[in-house]
This record gives structure tokens, C-alpha cells and sequence, in this order.
């Protein structure tokens, strides 16, 4: 859960509809943020999580199976309409109510038009999942926070590459004459040399 900027737009509704859940503890906050209850609660969980697995597309991850279809089938049933502005400005708009429905798809459009939905995305750690605006320069940001999230990604890849550190690594085999490693991982000499 990180402590970026949010969205630009529109788009920080739906980083902040899809970061109702906290992954790692449960924690669901939708009903009660957003003001929710029987079929709108219902359909706004389908909406949150077929979001989220957008934005772990946007990370470079494989949609899931039937993914996108979930999530065209929901935005299809947004009631929107294009609008234009006394500057010639186009833009959709609910054409009802401003359901929680109509204003995602409103801001989807928004974002795309605007060039920023690819760069919303979902935390690449199993464990965290949260949504964030990458603002990396190029745009290839995977964790919500490299400090936290990325680093403990980066840790696990690296014990999974290396199971056996060398002796006087953290995690390592204890010297063959069971002497005290130094930090560089050698065996001090009897004499103190």
C-alpha cells in the first residue's frame, strides 16, 4: 500500500475503488466508502475485481481467462452518453444517475483519451495487489512501492535463485573448520593475521 500520488482525473476513482480491498488482511472497505448494499454491493465487487485485473495487465501480467469479457460486460451497461462543451471539448457522460457503474466508464474514457489508463496499475506482489499511477519516466513501474513491495520481490527472486549463499552470507553454510567467516566471508587466521 503505497503512499504515491493519486490518479490523475478520473482515474483516482477507480485507484481508489479498487484499493477498497486490502489484499493481505481482507480488509474490504467498499459497501462502507462508496455507500453500498445488496445488488449495487454485489456488482460493484464484480467492477473492483475486474478492474484489478486490468491494472495487473497495465503491470505486464497475463489477463486472466474470460477477464476482459467480465469487465466489457459490466462497462457495457454503463449508461453514457457523448457530450460536447461550449469549447467543442467531447466527452461521455451518465446519461442518468451517476452510478458507480457510469462513473468508472466515464473515467475509463476519460483516461484513455487522456493517454493515462495504462499507466494505472496494480501492485505486481501476490500479497498486495494495490492500485497506483506509475510516474516513471518510462513507464515500467511494477510495485506500488519499490521500498517496501519491490524489495521484498526482489529478495524472494533472489533466494530463489540462490539457495546456498556462499559461507558469511546471511543464510550461508557454516565454515568448514568451524571458524568465526569475516565480513568479506573468509576465516580470520589462528595468529590474527
Amino acid at each position: 500500500m503505497s503512499g504515491r500520488a493519486p490518479a490523475p482525473g478520473g482515474l483516482a476513482l477507480v485507484e481508489s475503488l479498487v484499493n477498497t480491498l486490502s489484499v493481505d488482511t481482507g480488509d474490504d472497505r467498499l459497501a462502507a466508502e462508496f455507500g453500498l448494499s445488496g445488488e449495487a454491493l454485489v456488482e460493484a465487487v464484480e467492477l473492483r475485481e475486474a478492474l484489478r485485473d486490468a491494472l495487473l495487465a497495465h503491470a505486464g501480467h497475463e489477463l486472466r481467462p474470460g477477464a476482459e469479457d467480465r469487465l466489457n460486460r459490466l462497462l457495457a451497461a454503463a449508461p453514457l452518453a457523448v457530450r460536447i462543451d461550449a469549447s467543442g471539448a467531447v466527452s461521455l457522460a451518465p446519461t442518468g444517475a451517476p452510478t458507480l457503474l457510469a462513473r468508472t466508464a466515464e473515467a475509463l474514457a476519460e483516461g484513455a483519451a487522456a493517454g493515462t489508463w495504462a499507466r494505472l496499475k496494480a501492485c505486481a506482489a501476490d500479497d498486495c495487489r494495490w492500485a497506483y499511477y506509475d510516474r516513471s519516466p518510462a513507464g515500467r513501474g511494477r510495485w506500488c512501492s519499490m521500498s517496501i513491495c519491490g524489495s521484498r520481490e526482489k529478495m524472494r527472486k533472489y533466494r530463489a535463485r540462490d539457495p546456498n549463499p556462499p559461507p558469511g552470507k546471511p543464510g550461508g553454510t557454516p565454515t568448514p573448520t568451524g571458524g568465526t567467516p569475516t565480513p568479506t566471508g573468509g576465516i580470520p587466521s589462528p595468529s590474527g593475521d
